[in-house]
């Protein structure tokens, strides 16, 4: 009976769109690398640059000074101390650059769309169920246009990682002006504000808490996927993790396993705590 049914071509319509635009699109996608590849290595090579204990030192006096936490900057210290003496501080350093690209252009997309979603509810229609395709969509599936658009290498994980990590930014965003309390949009109204001076004066400060809280979730979706898109030549920890279940090395795996542990510790801690100070 379940032969009887006719099936919808959906895989021949995709391969086909893309096989009909592919040479429109990929001109565009070739400039777009060519910039975010030079962004990417000149970060990764500034912090492979800076010495280590140099490094870890400014890491330590950053979170000392301007988040006012003395034990979180001895615990940071220690478990970048931790990541040198293993032997991992290159690839956690190409790790890290990648995850803060990654973090920065997502933000930069996903919070002027989570900005629209919370100031219309016709935006906000349209985008939430976006928002939960990109979530819900199986993010090894990502890496199959981000190759096809940008060939293999970083510029095709950031995009891989762009597309997972924007939709917590979207809707933490969108979610925070949402919640800002409307009495105080009517008393700003009353003073004459005009529209954009309630949004950069009222909403967004007020909806600062909530929407550092989508950073964190933007930077630990990153760090995640940057795992998986060692597939397609991302490089840094995740590739030790590939390459130990590729040989069955379960010392490399743990090995890398605990290098990206601490960079998500460091990473959460740190925005969750510039979190708390707004």
């Amino acid at each position: 009976m379940i032969d009887n049914i006719p099936v919808i071509p959906l895989a021949d319509i995709i391969n086909k769109f893309f096989n009909n635009n592919i040479d429109k699109i990929t001109p565009v996608t070739k400039k777009i690398s060519s910039g975010l590849g030079v962004f990417i290595d000149g970060f990764e090579s500034f912090l492979n640059f800076m010495n280590p204990f140099v490094f870890i030192i400014i890491i330590g006096l950053l979170t000392w000074f301007l988040l006012k936490e003395k034990k979180l900057s001895v615990v940071f210290m220690v478990l970048l101390g931790v990541i040198l003496v293993l032997g991992l501080w290159k690839d956690a350093m190409s790790t890290l650059a990648l995850v803060i690209t990654g973090t920065i252009v997502s933000l930069i997309i996903g919070v002027p769309i989570g900005i629209a979603s919370g100031l219309n509810d016709t935006a906000e229609k349209i985008i939430r169920p976006i928002m939960d395709f990109m979530q819900t969509l199986p993010s090894f599936v990502y890496l199959i246009p981000a190759v096809m658009f940008f060939s293999l290498g970083k510029v095709a994980a950031l995009a891989a990682i762009l597309i997972f990590s924007m939709p917590p930014a979207v809707r933490l965003t969108s979610l925070g002006i949402r919640e800002v309390p409307e009495d105080k949009i009517e008393a700003s109204r009353s003073f004459g504000a005009t529209k954009s001076q309630i949004l950069f004066g009222v909403q967004l400060p007020l909806a600062l808490k909530t929407i550092m809280t989508g950073v964190n979730q933007s930077i630990m979706m990153a760090l995640s996927m940057s795992v998986v898109a060692a597939m397609i030549g991302a490089g840094g920890l995740g590739r030790s993790v590939l390459t130990a279940m590729q040989t069955v090395d379960i010392g490399m795996g743990v090995e890398g396993g605990l290098g990206i542990v601490i960079l998500a510790i460091i990473l959460d801690r740190a925005t969750e705590k510039l979190a708390q100070k707004n």
